[in-house]
């Protein structure tokens, strides 16, 4: 599957800490970030990651481009809810897209530990749902 992987400055750490614990699992997929986060997931894990611009300099919207092109299986976007974004235009319209392209998207680490589960478990292969 090919996964985005994003966080907002606040929730980094809590996202390389993420994929250090699901390292295994993720190796096993075709990885996206945007640059920062991408850069210290990599460092931290030696995963091999795709990296676009920092969200602020059109990295989220080089991964909506990804979603309607229908070339992304599932988002994983650790969001700072208290913090306001200078680029919130760039993340709504990253979320509406997974919404109109039906990609699965978790914003919090809760929903990213189910989503890793089930897609180790086998139980996460929505696209042959859809079939």
């Amino acid at each position: 599957m090919k996964i985005a992987l994003i966080a907002h400055d606040k929730k980094k750490q809590d996202i390389v800490n993420f994929t250090i614990a699901y390292t295994e699992i993720l190796k096993q997929h075709t990885l996206f970030a945007t640059g920062t986060t991408g850069k210290r997931i990599s460092d931290a894990t030696g995963l091999e990651i795709h990296r676009f611009q920092s969200g602020p300099l059109g990295g989220d919207q080089q991964i909506g481009a990804r979603i309607a092109d229908n070339e992304m299986d599932l988002v994983i976007f650790f969001r700072d809810p208290l913090t306001a974004q200078p680029h919130e235009p760039d993340i709504s319209a990253l979320m509406r897209l997974s919404d109109v392209y039906q990609i699965p998207l978790v914003t919090n680490l809760g929903g990213a530990e189910v989503m890793i589960r089930a897609l180790d478990a086998g139980f996460f292969d929505w696209r042959k749902l859809q079939d």
